[in-house]
């Protein structure tokens, strides 16, 4: 492994632990990154790295809401009875996380089919800077609007635990959005969520479990459909892989976290406006360029 190829590895896991929670597409900005900072690698291992590198940012997901997510759990139950043992430990199922994964297993069904028939069209078709900046300000556009209306308003649904199976599966729709780069998975649920009078702290917990199931997926398909057509990885593709993955783990815990408590207090039309200025300078930088040669 070269010693600057590292440093992109490690700088893309920065940008992929601060972008995939906040709504400014993650997708988005570790392709463009690319664009200015290229990674050192065949175009078919550098398409599965930008999707592989996320999984990394949800298992930090996994590790902060462990309690919520894990159905399972061991009591000590004290039994008085002569014939058994005190203290004995009694197995016992979580009746609200098996409920909560079965919404967002009904959120991931219209993304999940969508993405497996139309992978190979959208990577050469819309992986393109016009596409990246155009979406980054169409969606920004639609968070200042949105929250504009949403202005002072309280919103009915508070906590994860009050979302439908049919909110749920509206979000899941929404989600289908964030295939087209740019757009921002958080970005696109989020934004769904709100449309369906769900609180913003509510709305971004639920997109943080949203991501394990499809993030896994997606990786796991990325890593075989790599494999199948390169043969597997050498070793320095898969201590750049292991390294952004990691690195992407780290930040993570930090983005969440930050998420989390910005919520609470304050709106997304910032980062609408961030979306809109990033759009704006990758139309000038990336797009206008090759028309006016």
């Amino acid at each position: 492994m070269e010693f600057l190829e590292i440093l992109k590895v490690v700088f893309l896991g920065i940008i992929e632990g601060i972008t995939e929670w906040l709504p400014v597409s993650s997708t988005g900005h570790l392709l463009l990154t690319d664009k200015f900072l290229p990674l050192n690698a065949s175009q078919e291992f550098k398409d599965m790295f930008f999707v592989v590198v996320q999984l990394g940012a949800i298992l930090a997901v996994v590790l902060l809401y462990w309690s919520k997510l894990f159905p399972f759990s061991l009591k000590k139950q004290t039994d008085e009875s002569e014939t058994s043992k005190p203290n004995s430990l009694q197995l016992v199922v979580k009746k609200d996380s098996l409920i909560l994964w079965g919404k967002v297993l009904v959120a991931c069904v219209p993304a999940g089919v969508i993405g497996i028939l139309f992978d190979d069209f959208l990577e050469s078709y819309l992986h393109t800077p016009f596409v990246i900046s155009l979406t980054l300000i169409l969606y920004g556009i639609a968070f200042i609007i949105i929250e504009k209306r949403n202005k002072e308003k309280v919103l009915p649904v508070q906590s994860t635990d009050e979302i439908t199976y049919k909110q749920a599966l509206f979000i899941g729709l929404f989600q289908v959005l964030s295939l087209i780069p740019g757009t921002s998975r958080s970005g696109a649920t989020i934004i769904g969520a709100l449309l369906l009078g769900i609180a913003r702290p509510a709305g971004a917990e639920f997109t943080f479990f949203l991501a394990v199931p499809v993030m896994a997926g997606a990786s796991a398909i990325k890593i075989l459909k790599f494999i199948l057509e390169s043969g597997g990885f050498s070793g320095a593709e898969f201590g750049y892989l292991f390294i952004g993955t990691l690195v992407a783990f780290a930040v993570s815990l930090v983005a969440m976290k930050f998420l989390t408590n910005f919520v609470k207090k304050h709106d997304f039309s910032v980062f609408g406006w961030y979306r809109i200025a990033l759009g704006v300078v990758v139309v000038i930088t990336l797009v206008l360029p090759p028309f006016l040669a």
